[in-house]
């Protein structure tokens, strides 16, 4: 008989999973690139895409409830759409950008790390990397704890960042605000969009939560709206305190909002953003273990991963290939390539699961948490009009 995950979460744990699998490392890089298309607008940008995210996440929160199982999107698609290959291909396809996205945020990470430290750029991605996929081994308890410590480190930070930001004396462009330029602050939110990439993650964690139909719901919103303050928070201070130029022409911004509050040194907030890097790589490690695990009930051919260890409670062969996937990924493809193949796959995951949720709609009307019926149908537009979006920045 298969094994069986612990079910050892609960909703602070599970919410805080979240908020640290969402803000990541993107947010410490992700504010110039906005501010770029956005101007002193950016902090407008960042509530827009939040708006954006929130129906699929009200959709997936929906989903979760439904059918709280480990497998999350192969499980909503063969149930609701009833395409048995086109689940496991989805299924298949999140494992991919769970892969990917922690190469991507590992690659990111280490090179933070070896700006403060002399430690040799491939040594450390294999180091962090095999600890990690250690950690996520040992249990989903201990995996969570050590991610909550480090999304509690991340918070801290940004949270010293928008501190600092609103003690700096403002600039005179913040003072005398110009007006808006919509097409800019449209293609910001665009961009900012993926920065909420990651509350797909928190439904795979179903078969681990106590009480998963209430717990799971309640985690993605909560996590949502910390998230988009948070992120509208630490825009607007940057663009209170930095001028527009120098936080569009910087990799490293909210350094700059550093600088502009203290004479401190910027190391304190490089060590934290590392700490969000290595949160960032062990929630992807961890969900995309549980999907392949549940992909094993689904799939003979897969069935291989559906096996827990009778200790830890832990899917120890799939949490070893991811490892080994990850770290493989981050050592040969640079950052754009791993987070732009990231996106495209997710944002087709998210078209197709909205789908799902209207056809189990019209099926079952009753769940034990309900969106308004035309939730999934703004959700499926907004991804397809992010996903046109992200394709055509791709080829333009």
């Amino acid at each position: 008989m298969p094994d069986q995950l612990k079910r050892r979460l609960g909703l602070g744990l599970l919410t805080t999973y979240g908020v640290g699998v969402m803000v990541g490392a993107g947010i410490y890089v992700l504010v110039g690139a906005v501010v770029a298309q956005a101007g002193v607008y950016a902090p407008l940008a960042f509530l827009l895409a939040g708006l954006v995210a929130a129906p699929s996440a009200i959709s997936y929160a929906e989903l979760s409830a439904r059918i709280p199982e480990a497998s999350g999107e192969a499980a909503y698609i063969e149930k609701g759409l009833g395409l048995h290959w086109l689940a496991v291909l989805v299924g298949l396809a999140i494992v991919l950008a769970g892969t990917i996205s922690a190469a991507a945020v590992l690659r990111g990470g280490v090179g933070y790390l070896t700006a403060v430290a002399d430690v040799p750029f491939e040594w450390a991605v294999i180091g962090i990397g095999v600890f990690l996929t250690g950690v996520a081994l040992i249990g989903v308890l201990e995996s969570l704890a050590l991610a909550a410590v480090f999304t509690v480190a991340e918070v801290v930070g940004l949270l010293v960042v928008v501190w600092l930001g609103f003690s700096a004396y403002p600039l005179v462009e913040w003072a005398e605000l110009p007006p808006p330029v919509w097409p800019g602050v449209t293609a910001a939110a665009a961009l900012a969009f993926f920065a909420f990439i990651g509350f797909e993650d928190m439904v795979n964690m179903a078969e681990e939560a106590r009480d998963p139909t209430r717990t799971v719901p309640r985690a993605i919103l909560y996590a949502l709206v910390i998230t988009t303050f948070l992120y509208a928070l630490v825009s607007l201070a940057a663009v209170r305190a930095v001028p527009v130029g120098a936080l569009a022409g910087s990799e490293r911004p909210l350094v700059l909002v550093w600088q502009a509050g203290t004479v401190m040194s910027p190391v304190i907030l490089s060590a934290i953003a590392v700490a969000a890097a290595l949160n960032g790589v062990l929630a992807q490690i961890v969900m995309a273990a549980r999907v392949l695990f549940g992909l094993g009930r689904r799939e003979p051919a897969l069935a291989v991963f559906n096996h827990a260890h009778p200790r830890f409670g832990t899917p120890v062969l799939a949490t070893l290939l991811l490892g080994g996937g990850l770290i493989g990924a981050a050592l040969a493809l640079p950052v754009a390539t791993l987070a732009e193949a990231t996106s495209t796959v997710l944002l087709i995951v998210f078209a197709v699961v909205n789908t799902t949720l209207i056809a189990l709609k019209r099926k079952a009307p009753e769940a034990p948490f309900r969106a308004h019926p035309v939730v999934p149908w703004l959700g499926l537009i907004a991804a397809l009009a992010a996903l046109a979006a992200n394709l055509w920045s791709a080829f333009a």
